[in-house]
């Protein structure tokens, strides 16, 4: 009878818990789309409060959120746009925080294509190569500084094939539309290991340093549920899931 009554007395307090839940709309840029699924799932279990997640380009998010998408958190593959939109007071004041530092391969799908010093560009022996916009996708960006660094963007220009984000350009390497491509490190990356494929790991000295920020926006200024979600992303639960797929913080 006392079992009983403790099992009524859990259910109870589960339903109280659960009917306080929240939903929040999350933007999130298409590298960290993997990752935040899983986090998504350990912070559904553990709160209650359901994510609903949108997955694009920064600079495409950051143009919704500016036209009222429903957005109240903005997990960005740049510093600039979420510093943007608080100089625009479209966010609240103090949430800004970087959640990790990406790092950019250039992947194939084909295993032993691309060598460990990424010497496949200078030979130029492939047809395409893939790369997210520069003008939208901070890994894009990334991706253009290296080629110029290596003096490579006019001998490449007829070869290049722009993904419309870093999600697009991978599709574009893994179904081998293009031979190889700049993808972010944490698409091809499990527990420190490469899935599949081949990859030259882009040194970081040739392209600026990929912090990515999240910040709250106005519109969930009074969501408690994406208050919670913030503190969970400063989370050391976190912070190790983020390791696991190749980022730093």
């Amino acid at each position: 009878m006392k079992s009983c009554r403790w099992i009524v007395v859990f259910f109870l307090v589960s339903a109280a818990t659960f009917s306080r839940a929240g939903q929040v709309q999350v933007a999130v840029a298409s590298n960290f789309a993997e990752p935040m699924r899983e986090i998504a799932a350990m912070f559904e279990q553990k709160t209650g409060h359901q994510l609903l997640l949108s997955f694009g380009a920064t600079g495409k998010l950051y143009a919704q959120i500016v036209h009222g998408a429903p957005f109240e958190l903005l997990l960005a593959a740049d510093q600039r746009t979420p510093a943007r939109l608080e100089s625009e007071r479209a966010v609240v004041a103090g949430s800004r925080f970087t959640y990790a530092i990406g790092k950019l391969v250039l992947w194939s799908a084909k295993p032993g294509y691309v060598d460990a010093d990424g010497a496949v560009l200078q030979r130029g022996d492939f047809r395409h190569l893939a790369m997210a916009s520069p003008k939208a996708a901070p890994y894009g960006a990334a991706a253009m500084q290296v080629l110029q660094g290596m003096g490579l963007v006019e001998r490449l220009r007829g070869r290049t094939v722009t993904g419309e984000n870093i999600t697009q350009t991978y599709q574009f390497v893994a179904s081998q539309n293009a031979e190889l491509g700049f993808v972010a490190l944490a698409q091809v990356l499990r527990n420190g290991t490469l899935t599949h494929g081949s990859a030259w790991h882009v040194p970081l000295g040739r392209y600026d340093p990929i912090r990515q920020d999240a910040v709250l926006l106005a519109r969930g200024a009074s969501n408690p549920a994406a208050h919670a979600l913030l503190e969970y992303l400063r989370s050391d639960e976190v912070a190790d899931l983020v390791g696991r797929f190749g980022y730093t913080r």
